[in-house]
């Protein structure tokens, strides 16, 4: 046993080391798994069926042994290293029992030996912080106990881990990756490549100028900096230079890039796996969203569970969503909290920062800002609309130190600008299908998946008509965009209608876009995809009113948002400018300044704060970015280009494998959304069946009624019951 404890707190301390939290983590660690020093606990390792709460004792001798706030931070962790952080205090409708009601409770006291076995530390200082403001102490404490939780969770994970390899005489194995410094060389060389291969002309000689100051720019000390781009500028890959760079030279562990869309992390992955040297070899670039729920996946043994722990992100890139990064750094259980820790000593790159919700924009920006000023975390917001999130700006709470990273965003502006933007106005059905059917190469993009099939079926009989949007899975998506690229290049018909996920990451370049009202940045973005490689002199946008007859009406906040940018373009006469965006935000931020924090998450956590009895569960139940409960649905379907389906071979493992978290991340391209009660649906009318139910729960939902999913606008359902979730946006 103290085997055990000995090495947890090592690992635990060697994750906080470079944030000068080692002896919080060493000493969680140490004292996580005192409580088995009993004889309860010897009885159930004897086979007794009865349950030993082996985890509160540790959090008593914690409270103990140290008081305070020090005391408070590891006895949260102690106590909820199983079952996640919970609250402080009792009185909410919490799965966890609050601390408090922990520390009062009676157990079995361990047998005084492990005081022989184990040396705690001393008493230690609180690590020293630097507060957003007077009231910001509270905020950073619930940080900290998330952080040395995410390191004891992870430790405790590693260690067992290594127990059962060591036993059974395998195991995965970790690290053995390239240091960042020769990524960033390897990065170096394939932007040498790519450039010697560019056409000569203002828009690649841009990309060069920002790709040098990102380049120039890694040299600076940590923090937060904004890289401000007009879209097409090469913000992704120059992003990445500048953050291999600052990370190799500032000792970083790891590069994570943070993307607003599930549907690109895929392609954005591959992008970075090819631009590093080795493919899709490249495991040391991790892939990480959440189309499956490694939570729900419920197994029984301690094994199992270990296996099917979230990847802790131990890798140098990782590329994943930003639901997955926020709700994990507001998570409580230990499955999502794991990999916490890694995000510290980091470079953090956000891409699309403009998509971040509203209604929890101030809890992310706190969050953002807290990693920037205490955790040795480098963090970048990265867009062409860069919100106005800083205290110059007048955002409350905003951060205050952020540097820009490329040169000049207002000539770059100017540089490449290669559109021009104009609101026609309320433009039905009718009219816009004829619009669309009179370009021979046009991209629309609308408000709700009804909206874009319905439109599309107006035009499905023209030439080159496409359809794209959530209700095609990932893998259908990317062989879309493939053939849609392959006729752009020809010049072959291409009319394209869509919805709001090909606005952010997607690579197409139109001559004219269409594009129903939204928010402001939702129209820059659609400008993007418009004359992207200034081919023409410049291409045309077109805004326009859709209605608001069923399907047509944008939800209320995007309807807000969309005001907020009519208000704006009749005092811009340049609508894509940086000072109609500043302006834009301004205006948004202003307007929903109560709204920012709907939730009361800041709130909350600063009313506990002077006891330091934070409501962990009761936070993580409220910092949801996706308001909707959507489950996966997961479709079979086959390329065009391939013989048999992937996912059918992959479902085939599924069936028969005890652990299914490597199939699992592997079936994420192949997987729709749906709202949780569709699913209900198509389950009891036979379309839907669950994979292993007795094993893996209601999990691996499988559509077995093909005919349901078209090969132009993929999963479709026609009952009655279904057709108000069409109306969701993306």
């Amino acid at each position: 046993m103290s085997a055990h404890l000995e090495e947890t707190g090592k690992r635990a301390a060697a994750f906080l080391e470079s944030v000068g939290c080692a002896d919080l983590g060493r000493a969680a660690g140490l004292l996580h798994d005192v409580g088995k020093y009993t004889p309860e606990f010897r009885k159930r390792l004897a086979g007794n069926p009865g349950p030993v709460d082996h985890a509160t004792a540790g959090a008593k001798i914690a409270m103990a042994r140290y008081g305070g706030r020090v005391g408070k931070i590891r006895a949260f962790c102690v106590a909820g290293h199983h079952a996640g952080l919970a609250d402080g205090v009792s009185g909410g409708a919490g799965r966890i029992a609050a601390l408090e009601d922990r520390l009062s409770k009676r157990v079995p006291t361990p047998d005084p030996v492990w005081e022989r076995e184990i040396e705690l530390p001393k008493k230690p200082e609180l690590p020293p912080r630097k507060p957003r403001d007077r009231k910001g102490s509270a905020f950073g404490d619930s940080f900290l106990t998330r952080m040395v939780f995410s390191a004891l969770v992870d430790a405790d994970y590693l260690d067992t881990e290594a127990y059962f390899a060591a036993f059974d005489g395998d195991g995965p194995v970790r690290g053995e990756h390239p240091p960042i410094d020769e990524l960033a060389r390897r990065l170096d060389a394939y932007l040498g490549e790519l450039a010697a291969a560019a056409e000569p002309g203002a828009v690649n000689a841009a990309r060069a100028e920002v790709l040098a100051r990102a380049r120039e720019k890694a040299a600076a000390a940590p923090g937060m900096f904004t890289l401000t781009v007009p879209t097409g500028g090469g913000k992704t890959l120059s992003s990445l230079a500048f953050a291999l760079r600052h990370a190799a030279r500032h000792g970083m562990a790891r590069v994570i890039y943070v993307i607003p869309f599930t549907s690109i992390v895929e392609q954005t992955a591959a992008a970075f796996r090819e631009a590093l040297g080795r493919g899709a070899e490249a495991d040391f670039v991790i892939e990480h969203h959440s189309a499956f729920d490694d939570d729900r996946i419920d197994g029984r043994e301690a094994r199992d569970k270990l296996r099917l722990a979230m990847e802790n992100w131990d890798a140098p890139v990782i590329v994943t969503t930003a639901v997955q990064f926020f709700e994990s750094l507001f998570a409580n259980r230990p499955s999502r909290c794991r990999k916490l820790h890694n995000i510290a000593n980091s470079a953090v790159i956000l891409d699309e920062a403009q998509t971040l919700p509203l209604k929890l924009l101030r809890p992310c920006v706190a969050a953002l800002d807290e990693l920037a000023r205490n955790w040795r975390t480098t963090v970048v917001l990265c867009t062409a609309t860069q919100p106005s999130l800083g205290e110059a700006d007048g955002f409350v709470g905003g951060f205050a130190d952020m540097r820009e990273i490329a040169p000049e965003p207002e000539r770059l502006y100017r540089t490449l600008k290669r559109v021009g933007i104009r609101d026609l106005g309320a433009v039905n059905d009718d009219e816009l299908s004829a619009q669309l059917r009179a370009a021979p190469q046009v991209l629309c993009i609308v408000n709700t998946r009804r909206h874009a099939r319905e439109l599309y079926e107006y035009i499905r009989e023209a030439e080159g008509a496409r359809h794209l949007t959530t209700c095609m899975c990932a893998a259908h998506r990317r062989d879309a965009l493939d053939a849609v690229r392959a006729d752009l290049k020809t010049g072959a018909p291409v009319r394209l209608v869509a919805t709001s996920l090909i606005e952010a990451g997607v690579d197409v370049d139109f001559p004219v876009v269409w594009r129903a009202w939204a928010g402001l940045e939702s129209v820059v973005q659609a400008a993007g995809r418009c004359n992207r490689e200034g081919r023409a002199p410049a291409g045309e946008v077109f805004v326009f009113d859709p209605g608001e007859s069923a399907g047509r009406k944008p939800p209320p906040e995007v309807a807000q948002l969309a005001d907020a940018a009519r208000a704006v373009m009749r005092r811009r006469a340049a609508p894509d400018s940086p000072e109609a965006i500043r302006d834009y935000f301004e205006e948004v931020y202003w307007t929903k300044a109560d709204e920012l924090d709907a939730r009361r998450i800041l709130r909350r956590i600063a009313e506990r704060g002077p006891k330091c009895d934070f409501p962990f569960e009761s936070v993580a139940a409220q910092f949801r970015m996706i308001e909707t409960d959507m489950v996966p649905v997961i479709v079979p379907y086959c390329s065009p280009v391939k013989r048999e389906s992937e996912a059918e071979r992959l479902l085939g493992e599924l069936r028969s494998v005890e652990r299914p978290g490597r199939v699992a991340r592997r079936l994420q391209p192949y997987t729709v959304p749906v709202p949780r009660r569709v699913q209900t649906a198509l389950v009891e009318s036979g379309a839907v069946e669950f994979v292993n139910e007795w094993k893996f729960g209601r999990q691996f939902a499988v559509l077995r009624s093909l005919d349901l999913y078209r090969p132009d606008t993929g999963l479709a359902w026609d009952r009655p019951v279904f057709l108000d979730s069409e109306s969701l946006i993306v």
